[in-house]
C-alpha cells in the first residue's frame, strides 16, 4: 500500500485524481489522506467521488471512505475492464476534470472504454474542454495516447448539463522531448506520428519560428445574444493583433440547458481561456483569453503553465521525455511528488535562461 497527504503541496483535487489514476494503472493500493485540508471546506465532494466511483468501476476496486466530506479514503483496484461507462456528474461539475482521472486509467486497459459524460465543459477551476481537444490532446497523441473527444453539448456554471463523449483505446506510451533544443534530434522525430513531426518541425527549429504564428480559437455562447461571442472573438483578436499575432477564432453559439459564455486560444501546446460572467463585459473576457496566450507565447517555452502539471503523470508512465515552461506551478510540483511515490521515478527540474526544464 501507499499513503499520500492528501495536504501536501497545493493540496487540492488533483492528488486524489493523480493518486487514483496511478493506483488503478500500477495495481497499487493506495490510501489518501488528510483530503483537500487545506480548503476552506475539507474532504470530498461531489465531483470527486464522481470519478473515484468509476475508476472504481472500471477496476472492480474496493472503497473505504467514500462519502461526503470525507477526508480519508482507500482504494483497492483489480484488473481494469474496456467497455462503455454513463456518468452524471451532477449540475456543473467539470467534465474535464473527471477526463483527467480517467483517461491514464482507460489507456491501460486491455480493451477500448467509451465514456458518455454529463456535466460542466465550461467552468471555472478547471481546463475548458476545448483546451483539452486543441493543446492536451495533441501531446498526448505524440506519446502514443490514441483517444477521440467529442462535443456534444456545452454546459456552464451553475446548471452545467454539458455532454461530452470520449473513446481511449490500449495504447503504448513513449517519451518525447518538447523542449525546444530537442525537438530536432532524429531519433525522437522518428518515434513520434507523422503529423506530430511536421507540426513540429514547421513550429519550431532550433527555438525559432518558420512562418508567423496564427493563434486558433473559438468564442462560444448559449443563451445569449449572438453578439456576445463576437464582440469576445474581436477582443481576443484586437489583443492578439497588437501584440503582433494574427488569429483565426470561429464563434459557436446553442440554446443548450444552461447559460453562459467563455472564448479559448490555442497554438502549439500553449493555450489561453476566459469565462463569461454575468456583469463583465465580453470585451474584457476575450482580452483576458489572449492575454494569458500572448504570456505563453512571448516565454519562449514549449509548453503552458496549465499544460504542464497534466503532463507530469503521462511522462511518468512513459517513463521518460522533457518540456521547457515558464514557470513550475504549485500543481506541477504537487503532481511530480505524486507521480514519484508511485512510479520510483525522479524528476529534474532545471532553471535555464529564460524558462524552466522538466525532465525526466
Amino acid at each position: 500500500m501507499i499513503n499520500i497527504d492528501g495536504s501536501y503541496g497545493e493540496g487540492g483535487g488533483q492528488i486524489i485524481r493523480t493518486a487514483v489514476a496511478l493506483s488503478a494503472v500500477t495495481g497499487t493500493e493506495v490510501t489518501i489522506s488528510n483530503i483537500r485540508s487545506n480548503r476552506p471546506k475539507p474532504g470530498l465532494k461531489a465531483q470527486h467521488m464522481t470519478a473515484i466511483r468509476t475508476a472504481a468501476d472500471m477496476t472492480g476496486a474496493r472503497l473505504s471512505g467514500l462519502k461526503p466530506g470525507s477526508t480519508e479514503l482507500t482504494f483497492s483496484p483489480g484488473d481494469i475492464s474496456g467497455g462503455h461507462y454513463n456518468i452524471d456528474i451532477g449540475t456543473a461539475g467539470s467534465i474535464t476534470l473527471l477526463l483527467q482521472c480517467l483517461m491514464p486509467v482507460a489507456s491501460a486497459a486491455q480493451e477500448p472504454v467509451s465514456l458518455d459524460i454529463t456535466g460542466g465543459t465550461d467552468v471555472a477551476w478547471s481546463p475548458p474542454i476545448d483546451y483539452i481537444a486543441h493543446v492536451l490532446l495533441p501531446v498526448l497523441a505524440a506519446m502514443g495516447l490514441k483517444c477521440n473527444i467529442k462535443l456534444q453539448r456545452r454546459g456552464y456554471y451553475p446548471r452545467g448539463g454539458g455532454r461530452v463523449t470520449a473513446i481511449i483505446h490500449p495504447s503504448a506510451l513513449r517519451a518525447v522531448d518538447l523542449d525546444k533544443e530537442k525537438v530536432t534530434d532524429t531519433e525522437k522525430e522518428e518515434e513520434m506520428e507523422k503529423d506530430t513531426e511536421k507540426e513540429i518541425e514547421k513550429e519550431w527549429e532550433g527555438g525559432k519560428e518558420k512562418e508567423p504564428c496564427t493563434v486558433s480559437g473559438i468564442s462560444h455562447s448559449s443563451n445569449l445574444p449572438p453578439h456576445v461571442m463576437q464582440r469576445q472573438a474581436d477582443a481576443a483578436a484586437a489583443a492578439l493583433e497588437k501584440a503582433g499575432y494574427s488569429s483565426s477564432i470561429d464563434t459557436w453559439a446553442a440554446n443548450s440547458p444552461s447559460t453562459g459564455s467563455g472564448i479559448t486560444l490555442w497554438y502549439g501546446y500553449t493555450g489561453g481561456s476566459a469565462l463569461g460572467k454575468r456583469g463583465l463585459p465580453a470585451e474584457k473576457v476575450g482580452k483576458a483569453a489572449a492575454g494569458e496566450i500572448i504570456t505563453e507565447l512571448g516565454s519562449g517555452a514549449a509548453v503552458d503553465v496549465h499544460l504542464a502539471d497534466q503532463l507530469i503523470p503521462y511522462m511518468g508512465l512513459a517513463g521518460g521525455g522533457s518540456f521547457t515552461v515558464r514557470e513550475v506551478s504549485g500543481h506541477t510540483r504537487t503532481n511530480i511528488w505524486v507521480v514519484e511515490q508511485f512510479l520510483g521515478v525522479e524528476f529534474r527540474i532545471e532553471e535555464k535562461k529564460d524558462v524552466f526544464k522538466i525532465s525526466l
